[in-house]
């Protein structure tokens, strides 16, 4: 088990630091930085003091290196367009994507999970037909075109829920809604699969021999099973939530940290668009990784090693 761990935590740490020198290179992959900084106007004097006071003059290893170590302390350096600290402004919007992440993920597994136990339960069947048919549309949908029909539907025809900002708190439902969707698929065919799996099993074939109620047979012994790998499947889906935040947060005019990558992208906020694909990142690999290690941790084989 410490084996797997430390194998695991090694390649995290291997990707993380990948992400974190092709986050640092989109500063240069951009053009000049000095130029962005001081316009395309400046005079070459004043670009070169740019230059040398943010050490853009300096090699490029020597500059990753020095913003590594920056950012391992926090330090994102300042926003261009904001004029404020990258790392207080990207503190301030994060609350509002964990919010928007927790909520869908928290509808995608209340929509998923019982779709799929009675997907399961009911297999071949037009229930399980329209369970899977669910699933397929939920991945054909693009996120953005989902959010316009919802916003349209619920929004402006009928009025039920704001169209866009956190005012209210029903401001959350329809990104909520939007962004749980987007993972129902994969929890609901997981859900289906394992629960098939299990129902074939021989304890469950004893306990439906000895009389044991349905339902006791289903939420008891077959799904307690089923929803182990489910569970690691959320961590990893919660992380592609927070990344994929931007689209859902920009139509819907959330002001987390989705929408402060749309508004870095627009106005060439650097520094900010640097910061936040690394959060991001980072994000996704310590979910990844907190997965991999529940599922080492519930499998006995690998508990023992």
């Amino acid at each position: 088990m410490l084996k797997f761990i430390l194998s695991k935590l090694g390649l995290a740490a291997l990707v993380a630091l990948t992400v974190s020198f092709f986050s640092f290179m989109l500063l240069f992959m951009a053009g000049d930085p000095a130029i962005a900084i001081a316009g395309h106007e400046a005079p070459p004097e004043a670009i070169a003091a740019i230059r040398a006071q943010y050490g853009f003059d300096k090699p490029l290893l020597t500059q990753y290196a020095q913003w590594l170590m920056r950012a391992l302390s926090g330090d994102f350096g300042m926003s261009y367009y904001f004029k404020v600290p990258v790392a207080d402004l990207i503190a301030d919007r994060l609350p509002v994507t964990f919010i928007v992440g927790s909520l869908g993920m928290s509808f995608a597994l209340i929509v998923a999970i019982p779709m799929g136990v009675i997907a399961a339960a009911f297999p071949n069947t037009i229930i399980d037909r329209i369970a899977l048919a669910i699933a397929v549309v939920g991945q054909a949908i693009p996120s953005f075109w989902f959010a316009l029909i919802l916003i349209v539907i619920f929004a402006v025809n009928l009025g039920v829920v704001p169209a866009s900002g956190t005012r209210v708190w029903t401001g959350y439902i329809l990104p909520m809604v939007v962004l749980g969707y987007y993972a129902t698929p994969a929890i609901m065919r997981l859900t289906r699969a394992g629960m098939l799996e299990v129902l074939s099993a021989d304890y469950i074939r004893t306990a439906r021999a000895k009389g044991l109620n349905w339902r006791i047979i289903m939420f008891k012994h077959a799904l307690r099973n089923a929803i182990i790998p489910v569970v690691s499947l959320a961590a990893v889906q919660l992380g592609f939530m927070f990344g994929g935040s931007v689209i859902v947060e920009t139509i819907f005019a959330l002001h987390g940290a989705g929408f402060l990558a749309w508004e870095s992208i627009s106005r060439n906020d650097l520094p900010t668009l640097q910061a936040l694909i690394l959060i991001f990142a980072m994000l996704y690999i310590i979910f990844t990784f907190l997965a991999d290690v529940l599922n080492a941790w519930l499998d006995p084989r690998l508990r023992s090693a």
